[in-house]
C-alpha cells in the first residue's frame, strides 16, 4: 500500500472512529435492564447514558429524562462524560490536522516532509483519541459488572447489564487507533535521509579564484 492511500485509508478509519465515538456519547444505552431469571416478559426496559435515563413501554413508547444533577452523579459516569469530551475534542482536531499533512491534499505546507509530520501528529491525536474513549467505555462496564455481581438484596431482574452504547463505544477506539496508527507510518523517515544525501553529493558552484 502506497503511503497516500495508507494516509487515506488511516484518515477514514479514524474519521468513523470519531463519528462512533460521537454516536456512543449521546446514546443512552450505556446500560440497560437485564431480563435475567425473568419468568415474564418484562413490561418497561430501563435504559441510562451519560447524559439521560430513558424508560421503553412494551408499547413503543420512549421516554427519556436528563440527569437533574451534575454534582449528584456517581463518580465513575462524571469520569466517563469527561473522558468523552476529551475523546470528541482530540479527535476533532485530529481530523483538522490530519487533513492539512495528507499528501492527497493541497492545503497548508508543500513541503512533502513537513506535510508527513503534520500527519503523524494528526495521528497521535486520533490515537489519544481512541484510548480516552476506551478508557470511559472500560470504566462504565467495569462499573456496571461490578454492580451485577456484588452481594446484594436485589433481584437480577431489576439489575443493569451492558449497552448497546458500551460497544459502539469499544468499536470507536478501535477505529480511531487503527486509523492514528495507519497515520503515524507517515513518519518520513526515507525522504529525510535522501534529502539529506542529495545535499552531501550536489556539486558545489562556488567558484575558485586564484
Amino acid at each position: 500500500m502506497s503511503g497516500g492511500a495508507r494516509e487515506l485509508a488511516g484518515y477514514l478509519a479514524a474519521l468513523a472512529g470519531w463519528m462512533a465515538a460521537l454516536a456512543a456519547a449521546v446514546l443512552p444505552q450505556w446500560r440497560q435492564s437485564s431480563y435475567a431469571g425473568d419468568a415474564i416478559i418484562t413490561a418497561v426496559g430501563l435504559h441510562e447514558g451519560l447524559w439521560m435515563s430513558c424508560a421503553a413501554q412494551s408499547t413503543g413508547q420512549v421516554q427519556c429524562r436528563l440527569h437533574d444533577s451534575l454534582l449528584s452523579l456517581e463518580v465513575h459516569i462524571q469520569t466517563s462524560r469527561a473522558l468523552m469530551i476529551i475523546s470528541l475534542l482530540l479527535g476533532f482536531f485530529g481530523i483538522i490536522v490530519s487533513v492539512v499533512g495528507m499528501k492527497c491534499t493541497k492545503v497548508g505546507e508543500e513541503d512533502p516532509v513537513t506535510k508527513s509530520r503534520i500527519a503523524v501528529a494528526g495521528g497521535v491525536l486520533f490515537i489519544l483519541s481512541g484510548l480516552c474513549t476506551l478508557a470511559a467505555v472500560s470504566l462504565y462496564a467495569t462499573q456496571v459488572t461490578y454492580e451485577f455481581f456484588r452481594e446484594s438484596t436485589i433481584p437480577i431482574n431489576a439489575r443493569y447489564e451492558f449497552g448497546s452504547a458500551l460497544f459502539v463505544g469499544w468499536g470507536a477506539a478501535s477505529l480511531s487507533m487503527l486509523g492514528g496508527s495507519l497515520l503515524c507510518c507517515s513518519w518520513p523517515a526515507k525522504e529525510r535521509r535522501g534529502q539529506q544525501y542529495h545535499r552531501q553529493t550536489k556539486p558545489s558552484t562556488a567558484r575558485e579564484y586564484v
